[in-house]
């Protein structure tokens, strides 16, 4: 087998291909849609409709992950590759029904490199004693949001047109595939790859950790689906999908300054991988997981509050802090919980299937917008209101989610090799 392009260390590699899957494959859409409603005359309905093709593909991809017999490496190749085609494809391209194929492509695409860099990494770092640094690589989701949107900022300035935006997007993803190879690499080779196959105590010992549940005996892990987390990550999706979705477009009608306006994605991102940073190195040692996720809605919830009520630059700032900070910290901490409650040998199903199921929530949130929006006449405003009260709502099952106590104070376990 032909070696990697770059040898990258493993956190990097999945830092980088985060970065493409998500920064660019999900949400370079966001910074480029105001472009679009410049030069291709989109309207925030039809971007509405845009965005839910790229959250039905990710639906999609998740569900072929439940059935397909791929390895979480294969996944991660075939994803990559996925991203760079159709993002390249949104730039030369020029029809409705193609932009809608494309970002489609693009959804299964960027599901497909999520699952498997959450199966493959997590349990390799896991295994190699350092689960912490699974807190870089999903910081790459942030780092990549912020690159996108920093890139249409200058292209904004510059006067470049949409589909430019998109090219360059396709070729910093050209790039980053580049030094993400060596990740699927290293397993592809193997005739059993280590991330399914590594003893299970190295992944027990990953959640052994004060301020985690203490993670479940072989006996005692769940042979089939957990079906609390799925419903639980699905409630996420439809909560924070709108603001993910038009935040931007919603600036640009407040404040007609093109550099201020673009200034919300980019703060989102730069929020993104700060707080999972600060979450995987400090937070982690003190509350349980879903703790963590339950206070994230709550401060998701409030940055989907604000603008409603408050309608200058500062809000939707706020509000880019508020989402940014916790939408990838909520992803890393129910994929986290789900890999220390659940049997490893069904981890990719469980990770597929609250992909799916935040997916299904994530694609109602702007077909939920569209429709009252075009029958109903209703703001954007409404359909906030309507995702923040989802989030507080659903802080009540993530809390009963919990496997044991939280936190006692009480010193950590001698073998403290995971971290």
């Amino acid at each position: 087998m032909a070696s990697p392009l770059l040898r990258t260390p493993l956190p990097l590699a999945g830092f980088l291909a985060l970065a493409v899957a998500m920064g660019i494959g999900r949400f370079a859409f966001t910074p480029i849609l105001p472009m679009m409603q410049v030069d291709q005359g989109i309207s925030l309905s039809q971007g509405g409709w845009l965005a839910s093709a790229n959250y039905l593909g990710y639906l999609l991809g998740a569900l072929f992950v439940t059935r397909l017999s791929w390895t979480p490496a294969r996944l991660l190749q075939s994803g990559m590759w996925l991203v760079v085609l159709s993002t390249a494809a949104m730039g030369l391209d020029s029809h409705w029904l193609g932009w809608l194929a494309w970002r489609l492509l693009a959804g299964v695409a960027s599901a497909f490199v999520l699952i498997g860099v959450a199966a493959l990494g997590l349990a390799r770092l896991a295994a190699q004693g350092r689960p912490h640094l699974g807190g870089v690589m999903f910081s790459g989701v942030g780092f990549g949001i912020m690159f996108a949107g920093l890139a249409c900022m200058v292209l904004i300035m510059l006067g470049a047109s949409s589909s430019a935006a998109w090219l360059w997007q396709a070729a910093a993803a050209l790039v980053a595939l580049a030094g993400a190879s060596s990740m699927w690499h290293e397993d592809l080779r193997r005739t059993a790859p280590a991330a399914t196959h590594r003893p299970a105590s190295g992944v027990r010992k990953a959640a052994c950790t004060p301020g985690n549940h203490a993670a479940l005996s072989a006996a005692d892990r769940p042979v089939s689906l957990h079906w609390g987390l799925i419903l639980c990550y699905g409630v996420f999706g439809f909560g924070y999908i709108l603001p993910a979705t038009f935040l931007p477009a919603q600036a640009r009608e407040m404040v007609p300054d093109p550099w201020l306006f673009s200034l919300a994605w980019p703060v989102l991102g730069l929020a993104s991988a700060l707080a999972t940073l600060l979450v995987s190195f400090v937070l982690i040692r003190r509350y349980t997981r879903t703790q963590i996720w339950a206070a994230s809605h709550g401060v998701m919830a409030l940055g989907l509050i604000l603008p409603i009520f408050w309608h200058t630059l500062t809000p939707i700032l706020i509000a880019a802090c508020c989402i940014g900070s916790t939408f990838v910290v909520i992803t890393m901490v129910g994929f986290q919980e789900a890999q220390a409650i659940v049997d490893r040998g069904i981890v990719k199903q469980q990770m597929a299937a609250m992909t799916a199921s935040f997916a299904v929530g994530q694609l109602a949130g702007p077909l939920f917008f569209s429709l009252t929006h075009e029958w109903l006449g209703a703001p954007l405003e409404f359909s906030l209101a309507v995702g923040a009260a989802s989030l507080v709502a659903g802080t009540v099952p993530i809390l009963r989610l919990q496997q044991s106590p939280g936190p006692t104070g009480t010193p950590p376990p001698k073998d403290q090799s995971a971290r």
